[in-house]
């Protein structure tokens, strides 16, 4: 039944509408909610999702909660989870893009949300602290643990680094000779419609797709825009960070260039200014940075249909088709690839893995925290700014380890900080 699930759905969407930070700042806000305040999973179990959905494509931190609803109530409940995970940064993200000819670009009120990536860091440090003693037990996880954050930090924003990372600390513990736990554990049934699901919506559209553009079909944009979407959230590595400048190559710059404007003249056009509000608006934004895509949908279709109801509707079906082709391929390749992850820890070979993926993941967090901090202005014009930028990251820290006080409190605080300072 559902309905012994509610709390957990509550704490779902509490943190649908509080976190902040991309997926970096929303592990440290998980370890919190779902860890410490109520024990929906363990450490070890958040690391251990966290990572392992860093090899794979799409919304990483989306994948994580999704696992954690599948780990409490199987498909059903991963299912809602994502649902409303996904929904209210979505919902938002889809009215601004009816709302960009209202909104006066040059007097965008965001400095309400100037202490929110102060506050992410201090998250992000705190999941890194308390995964530190869990992690970080011997030598050889000392030193993988600087590599992958030496690694992380230098080569930041690479797609390729974190899978690699993790692949190859998974490699260099298979070296060790630890014992595996005689611990009985139910294999879990691998469901393979999951990855012929994903592999036929990825075939056909794609098939689809060039069939509407070659052939010129009315009203293709549709179309076109789920197979792009769809596309883009089953390739990309690495996050939102990659995943918008995909968005703005695809939609913004491609379709100005000479070859593209003749092989393809009715190719779907987002204009660079629209997708530039986009890019810093989402990031003001709680929950997944992949709720850009209900942004860009809409915008892709506001000009299809002819009375402004039509043209409403189409816009509001574009915010539909973006959300859905977003992140239906992370739910997809989670859900199938994960049972088969669990049933493998019984091999040694897997199961020394997870030390040095622990480990690096640790490296991985360090190396966010410093590079979060690195792109926060400590040198404002007031100096009242810059001392509360310095309290929100300690402030922070602080009271995620040493009171009970709910992530959303500091959020609004922050928030609050914002407003009057």
């Amino acid at each position: 039944m559902l309905l012994r699930h509610i709390p957990f759905l509550r704490a779902v969407f509490l943190h649908s509408i509080t976190a902040f930070g991309g997926p970096h700042g929303h592990i440290g806000m998980m370890m919190k909610t779902f860890v410490r305040q109520r024990p929906y999973v363990t450490e070890q179990e958040l690391m251990e999702y966290n990572a392992f959905c860093q090899l794979l494509p799409g919304a990483s931190s989306t994948q994580t909660l999704t696992l954690i609803g599948y780990k409490r109530g199987g498909v059903p409940l991963a299912v809602l989870t994502l649902i409303i995970w996904i929904l209210p940064a979505s919902i938002l993200m889809g009215a601004l893009s009816f709302l960009l000819g209202y909104i006066d670009q040059r007097k965008l009120g965001t400095d309400i949300f100037k202490f929110i990536p102060p506050m992410a860091v201090g998250f992000l440090a705190y999941a890194a602290f308390t995964a530190f003693p869990l992690a970080i037990k011997n030598t050889i996880t000392r030193i993988i643990m600087l590599l992958g954050a030496a690694s992380t930090y230098f080569l930041f924003g690479q797609p390729w680094v974190i899978p690699a990372l993790i692949i190859s600390a998974g490699i260099a513990t298979n070296f060790s000779r630890i014992r595996i736990p005689q611990t009985e554990q139910k294999p879990r049934k691998i469901k393979w419609w999951n990855f012929w699901l994903f592999g036929i919506i990825f075939i056909t559209a794609g098939i689809v797709s060039e069939l509407a553009r070659q052939d010129n079909w009315p009203n293709r944009k549709p179309i076109n825009l789920f197979e792009n979407t769809y596309r883009m959230g089953s390739l990309v590595f690495g996050g939102g960070q990659v995943l918008i400048p995909m968005m703005y190559e695809q939609w913004s710059v491609r379709p100005e260039e000479e070859k593209i404007k003749v092989r393809n003249p009715n190719a779907i056009q987002i204009d660079e200014n629209d997708m530039y509000t986009g890019m810093g608006i989402v990031r003001a934004m709680p929950g997944p940075v992949f709720s850009i895509a209900s942004f860009t949908g809409g915008l892709a279709l506001r000009d299809m249909g002819g009375s402004q109801e039509e043209k409403n509707m189409m816009q509001l079906l574009g915010c539909f088709i973006g959300m859905v082709a977003i992140f239906l391929p992370s739910a997809l390749l989670v859900l199938f690839f994960f049972p088969i992850w669990n049933n493998m820890k019984k091999y040694a070979a897997v199961y020394r893995s997870l030390e040095g993926i622990n480990a690096v993941v640790v490296g991985i967090m360090i190396a966010s925290t410093l590079y979060m901090m690195k792109d926060i202005s400590f040198s404002e014009v007031k100096p009242v700014s810059s001392l509360i930028s310095v309290l929100a990251i300690l402030g922070t820290f602080l009271l995620l380890n040493f009171t009970r006080i709910a992530a959303p409190f500091i959020v609004i605080a922050c928030l609050l900080l914002g407003y009057f300072f």
